[in-house]
C-alpha cells in the first residue's frame, strides 16, 4: 500500500487519538476518554506497519511520538488507579464510615443491640430459642458445634483445595447477606432495618443457646476471629441501605430521584469497603477459625486483637493532623 493511501485512510483516526491525548494530558481520566486503550493499540499497529513498509521518517517519527505519549498516559493513569485503591482502603473508606455516623450508629444499634439482647434472653430463658428459630435448625446448629461429634473445624491434614472451596462458600454466603441488607434499603429503609434486626436476632439466639447448653467452648473460639470483620460488614451494609432509604423519605429540596442518586454514590462506596471486610472475614474463617490445632486461648487473643484492629481502623484511619494556628 502506498504511503499516501495509508495516510488518507487513517488520518482521521490519528487526529481523534491526538485529541484524546490532549484531554488526558489536561488531567482527564482514561475512563472519561472513550476507547483510548483500543485506539492506542491501533496506533501501535499502524506504527509497526509504517516501519515494516519503509514509509517516510516524518510519518514514522510522528506516529512514534504519539505512541510514546499514549504509553505515558496509560502508565500514569494505571498507576493512579492503584494509588487511588490504596488510598480508599487506608483512608477514604474509614473517613466515609465516620462521615455517615448517624446511619452507622442506627445500624449498629439495630444489629448488635438485637444480637446481644436476644443472646442474653435466650441464655436466661433457654426455651425461648424455639420461638425464634425452627427446631430443626436448632438441632442442626447443635450438631455442628457439638464438642463430642467433632463436626466443626479441621486438622492440618485437610487439603489446601478444601480450604479454598470453603473460602469461596463463605464469600458467597456473606456477600448474599450483605447485599440483601443493603439493597432492601430501597424499601424506604424498612428492609435494611428489618434484616439488621433479624440477622442480629438469629445470631444472638444461636450464640445464647449454644452457650447455655455448654457448646460455647466450640462456638466462641470459632467465631471470634472472623466475626470482627463479618459482623462489622453486615452492620455497615445496613448503614448503606439506611442511607438509601433516608434519601427517599427526606430528600430535602431535591427530587427523590436526585437525592437517591447522590446517596447511592456514597452507599456504593460503603459497600465496596464492606466487600473488602467480607473477603478478609472469609479468609480468616476458612484458614484460621476452623483450625482445631490452635488452643482456644490463642484464638481468643487473636480474636480480641482483630476486634481492636477493626475498631481502631474505622475510628482513626485516615485522620489528618492539623497544624496549630
Amino acid at each position: 500500500m502506498k504511503q499516501s493511501l495509508f495516510e488518507s485512510r487513517h488520518k482521521a483516526e490519528w487526529e481523534r487519538f491526538a485529541l484524546a491525548l490532549e484531554r488526558l494530558e489536561r488531567g482527564k481520566q482514561t475512563s472519561q476518554v472513550s476507547g483510548f486503550p483500543k485506539a492506542y493499540r491501533r496506533l501501535c499497529q499502524h506504527l509497526a506497519l509504517a516501519q515494516e513498509r519503509g514509509y517516510s521518517s516524518f510519518l514514522i517519527d510522528s506516529l512514534q511520538q504519539q505512541a510514546l505519549r499514549g504509553h505515558q498516559q496509560l502508565y500514569r493513569h494505571r498507576s493512579r488507579l492503584g494509588a487511588n485503591l490504596l488510598s480508599f482502603i487506608l483512608a477514604d473508606f474509614p473517613r466515609l464510615v465516620r462521615s455517615e455516623w448517624p446511619f452507622v450508629l442506627v445500624a449498629g444499634l439495630l444489629f448488635f443491640g438485637s444480637l446481644i439482647g436476644v443472646g442474653v434472653l435466650v441464655h436466661a430463658f433457654p426455651e425461648l430459642v424455639y420461638n425464634l428459630i425452627p427446631a430443626d435448625q436448632v438441632r442442626e446448629m447443635q450438631g455442628m458445634y457439638d464438642p463430642v461429634a467433632g463436626h466443626l473445624g479441621r486438622t492440618t491434614e485437610r487439603a489446601a483445595s478444601e480450604d479454598w472451596v470453603m473460602f469461596g462458600y463463605y464469600v458467597m454466603h456473606n456477600i448474599g447477606i450483605a447485599f440483601q441488607t443493603f439493597a432492601s434499603g430501597l424499601l424506604a429503609g424498612v428492609g435494611s432495618a428489618f434484616f439488621l434486626f433479624y440477622n442480629g436476632l438469629v445470631i444472638g439466639a444461636v450464640a445464647g443457646h449454644l452457650s447455655e447448653i455448654g457448646f460455647g467452648q466450640t462456638f466462641w473460639p470459632f467465631v471470634i476471629g472472623h466475626g470482627a470483620f463479618e459482623l462489622s460488614a453486615i452492620a455497615l451494609a445496613g448503614a448503606a441501605g439506611l442511607k438509601l432509604g433516608w434519601a427517599l423519605i427526606a430528600p430535602g429540596r431535591l427530587t427523590r430521584g436526585e437525592a437517591l442518586r447522590l446517596a447511592a454514590r456514597k452507599s456504593v462506596l460503603l459497600i465496596c469497603g464492606v466487600m473488602l471486610f467480607l473477603l478478609i472475614a472469609a479468609f480468616i474463617e476458612a484458614y484460621w477459625s476452623a483450625k482445631t490445632t490452635v488452643t482456644p486461648l490463642t484464638k481468643y487473643a487473636v480474636g480480641a486483637a482483630l476486634w481492636a484492629l477493626v475498631a481502631m481502623y474505622l475510628l482513626f484511619a485516615g485522620r489528618t493532623r492539623h497544624a496549630p494556628e
